[in-house]
């Protein structure tokens, strides 16, 4: 499977650079917005606030070795920021702002007051010792000092962190602010320390509400339920293994799933319980028992009624966009469709739930425990289980009907993707006007 950075082939000449990417959608969608303010664009489509810090750590060994970390705010207009903090080696600026772009128009999608952020640090976690990942979480979030806060920039998990990082975030923050509420400031920590119920699932969870509801509404034509549904999951980490499980119990057949390494495949469905004990014992699905191993391009092309990208960004583009056979995508991963493949995907009849709608789940259910923790509160897993799938349909519904109402205006050009960013544009823009332009 190609890395977030791997280029393709000259010949496809696909800029797969995430920010040029999401920019990319974003011009797309203003197109559908003659009417709005020039000025007010671009506002929208610059980041509020970049920052970079580098600082050192000292290793296990001894040795001192320098981090470079990142963290933006892109918009701030509904609310405070909200985002991730992902740690792996590759991590750079564009990266950070295409993800913190994104979160905007994701909240905005699923209807919860924030906007969006997100960070990360350079590094290999892969041969960082837990001491070294928490010095380098506690320099990092020192590094960010006040610009981090319960009412301004709020993190939450990603890539290679996890709720033990984010109850390194809350301590470091807590030391320096001593004497107040500080549980708000960072969601997605272990539920002891306030976290919410619910919250480990919820990308997926999400996921599986806004499929079916789109299957509901009619996105697939013969196809308005999960049961018996054939479903591939690329990427089994945290989202991906949550979605095979939960679009499992649903009642859909989970032929194949994939990691780094490789993928497995049994038409018949999958023994989720024997791959996760291969991945637990290999750290790979790769040679589970009764399975046919194959590669992460053969899973992508394989057909199947819903076919769910759970791994890195770019894994759908110009050079492999033919070879979907899936009636369905639906985006578990930030940018894993890039905008040749979309259209390629839409002119093929094969509609994508954007990242935007479909894995919004996560920072739903990081909205939740943010508000128990202001509140002092914690709701049973059942109840933020019902609230994520109010939210989550109504999200699904006011996409599917943006879309409607667009190709009627401009006869069938909008795909899933644009209608979900023109909505976004639209509710950001309008309280931006009811604020008011300051000062």
């Amino acid at each position: 499977m190609p890395t977030k950075k791997e280029t393709r082939p000259a010949s496809d000449q696909e800029d797969l650079n995430p920010y040029h990417i999401a920019d990319q959608q974003f011009q797309r969608a203003v197109a559908f917005l003659p009417d709005l303010d020039r000025g007010l664009i671009d506002f929208l489509k610059r980041p509020a606030r970049t920052t970079i810090v580098e600082f050192p750590i000292q290793r296990d060994n001894g040795a001192i070795e320098m981090f470079v970390g990142y963290r933006v705010l892109h918009n701030y207009v509904r609310g405070p920021g909200k985002g991730g903090i992902r740690y792996h080696p590759k991590v750079d600026m564009d990266e950070v702002r295409a993800l913190a772009t994104w979160m905007t128009w994701k909240c905005a999608i699923i209807d919860v007051p924030f906007g969006g952020a997100k960070g990360g640090v350079a590094c290999d976690t892969k041969v960082l010792s837990e001491n070294e990942r928490r010095r380098i979480t506690r320099r990092f979030i020192s590094e960010l000092g006040e610009l981090i806060g319960p009412h301004t920039d709020i993190p939450a998990p990603d890539m290679y962190t996890d709720a033990l990082t984010m109850a390194w975030i809350y301590d470091t923050y807590a030391m320096m602010h001593p004497g107040r509420n500080n549980l708000p400031v960072v969601t997605g920590k272990p539920l002891d320390i306030g976290g919410s119920q619910g919250r480990r699932e919820a990308t997926a969870r999400g996921c599986l509400y806004a499929v079916q509801r789109a299957l509901a509404r009619g996105a697939v034509p013969g196809l308005v339920k999960l049961d018996g549904a054939s479903v591939v999951v690329q990427g089994y980490g945290n989202a991906g293994a949550n979605a095979a499980a939960l679009f499992a119990k649903a009642g859909a057949r989970v032929i194949a799933v994939s990691d780094s390494q490789g993928g497995v495949l049994r038409e018949e469905g999958l023994d989720l319980d024997a791959v996760n004990e291969q991945k637990a014992n290999t750290r790979s699905v790769i040679k589970t028992p009764g399975c046919r191993t194959i590669s992460n391009d053969e899973l992508l092309a394989l057909s199947c009624d819903v076919l769910i990208p759970a791994a890195m960004e770019n894994q759908i583009h110009r050079g492999n966009a033919a070879q979907v056979k899936a009636r369905l995508v639906a985006e578990a991963a930030n940018g894993p469709v890039t905008p040749s493949a979309d259209k390629i995907l839409f002119d093929r009849n094969i509609p994508v739930l954007p990242d935007i709608l479909a894995n919004s789940g996560g920072v739903c259910v990081s909205y939740f425990e943010w508000v128990q923790n202001l509140e002092n509160q914690q709701w049973d897993e059942d109840e933020v289980n019902r609230k994520l799938r109010v939210k989550m349909e109504r999200a699904t519904d006011a996409v599917i009907d943006k879309q409607a109402e667009l190709n009627k205006k401009r006869r069938g050009t909008a795909d899933l993707r644009t209608a979900a960013l023109v909505l976004a544009i639209q509710r950001i823009a309008h309280v931006a006007m009811e604020r008011g332009i300051w000062p």
